[in-house]
């Protein structure tokens, strides 16, 4: 089956493949590490611990890592470059995995995880930028729109069908299973781009850029005097706070507050992923309907009302139902980022400009991930009843999160709106 042209479709395979196992090695490791490498109390600040190291991978090299891959020229060997070293970092995990259990000691085994996931987010942020630049080669301008549709809808799936994988091959195959899957998936990836052909670009000569810092100053500066930008900026900063709290105790939310076993927690997010393919088929009308900038900030509001839905769940599938509502809402933010952007900026700068998102949300995600889970190792088994309504630490800390989401949300409603237009005076006439 070709879609738009053979070179896009060995992409396209690629994508699939390696989202998939990327769903099943996250869900995994977040399995992995908070139920049976950790326990107890300290369980809830591992699992942040692993998302803050994420986190950190990103924020330290994305800002730089589109440089070099613009430098280097050959985005294709660049990307198997980046297959390759991420199938042997996950590869060495899934060795340590099969061991004999007390054969590495616990500590070690943790050690090695988080830095297999520290590497391994690190040198992704070189491939994204390189697969980003690949499909501008190798797919026809007057079809990009429906590439990129195509890569949303792809996501989206993975998001299905990979997080219910990894409970079953945990709890039944191993862990060792569900790492060697993302691990293939890699090597997948690899084979089918080295079957791409595009044109190489010229590499940049060196001197003949104004060096990293410059550049990188120049596009922070027209971010920091760009009113669209700083709009989104800080409504991401609150998104994304109140995301990172959410991402790191909500596995203990789904076993504490829903009362279902640990197995469960990776239907929220097929959840999720159903709900943004929803999202992605009801976009592109609302967009054209009411504008980007409506769809931006009305989705965050409804984000916000979903999760502070979300928190007072008792109830396992009413929790997975508002979860795929909420899938179709963050596709509509998601999906509005991009031309808001575009229309906002100078072509010239667009480059720096986003570079600058990254960064961004992976601090003010960090921040979220490191407040939650000291709270919730704290809170995680305080209850107490306000006027009826039992309250317990966890379902605070989701409130507290929800109520970022909607402050964003009303926040982008604010100062995204279109500035009003002067009246026109009327030009005296000669006589």
């Amino acid at each position: 089956m070709r879609i738009i042209n053979g070179d896009f479709t060995r992409l396209w395979s690629g994508q699939a493949i390696s989202l998939t196992g990327d769903f099943v090695f996250d869900t995994t490791l977040t399995l992995w590490v908070g139920t049976s490498l950790v326990h107890g109390g300290a369980a809830p600040l591992a699992v942040s611990g692993l998302l803050v190291t994420v986190a950190l991978a990103a924020l330290l090299v994305a800002p730089i890592a589109g440089v070099f891959v613009d430098r280097w020229g050959d985005h294709r060997r660049t990307m198997m470059g980046a297959d390759l070293v991420r199938a042997v970092l996950i590869g060495v995990v899934s060795v340590l995995a099969f061991l004999p259990k007390g054969t590495v000691p616990t500590t070690v085994l943790v050690t090695v995880v988080y830095l297999a996931v520290f590497l391994n987010t690190a040198v992704s942020q070189f491939f994204n930028p390189a697969r980003f630049a690949i499909v501008a080669e190798v797919v026809p301008e007057e079809q990009r729109t429906k590439a990129a549709g195509i890569g949303q809808t792809t996501q989206a799936i993975a998001g299905i069908v990979g997080p219910p994988l990894a409970a079953p091959l945990l709890f039944t195959a191993g862990t060792q299973w569900a790492l060697l899957i993302n691990a293939l998936s890699y090597v997948g990836s690899f084979l089918l781009v080295r079957g791409v052909r595009a044109t190489v670009p010229a590499a940049a000569a060196p001197g003949q850029s104004a060096g990293l810092p410059a550049e990188l100053r120049d596009g922070l500066r027209e971010a920091a005097g760009n009113r669209v930008v700083k709009v989104l900026l800080t409504a991401i900063v609150l998104i994304s706070v109140g995301i990172g709290a959410l991402n790191t105790v909500n596995l203990f939310f789904v076993t504490d507050n829903l009362g279902v076993d640990k197995s469960f927690y990776g239907t929220l997010d097929m959840a999720l992923g159903l709900g943004m393919l929803g999202g992605a088929v009801l976009v592109t009308p609302l967009a054209t309907r009411y504008g980007h900038r409506v769809t931006f900030a009305l989705g965050l509001a409804v984000m916000g009302l979903l999760l502070l839905g979300y928190a007072r769940m008792t109830s396992f599938w009413p929790a997975v139902a508002l979860i795929a509502a909420l899938g179709v809402a963050l596709i509509a933010v998601n999906a509005a980022v991009a031309p808001l952007v575009m229309g906002a900026v100078p072509k010239e700068f667009l480059g720096r400009v986003f570079s600058a998102f990254n960064p961004v949300q992976q601090v003010a995600s960090l921040i979220g991930m490191a407040a939650a889970g000291p709270l919730a190792a704290n809170w995680r088994y305080s209850h107490t009843t306000l006027g009826g309504l039992h309250i317990g630490g966890i379902d605070t800390i989701l409130t507290g999160s929800a109520l970022l989401v909607l402050a964003g949300g009303v926040y982008a409603v604010l100062g995204l709106r279109e500035p009003a237009t002067a009246p026109v005076e009327a030009v005296p006439q000669p006589d």
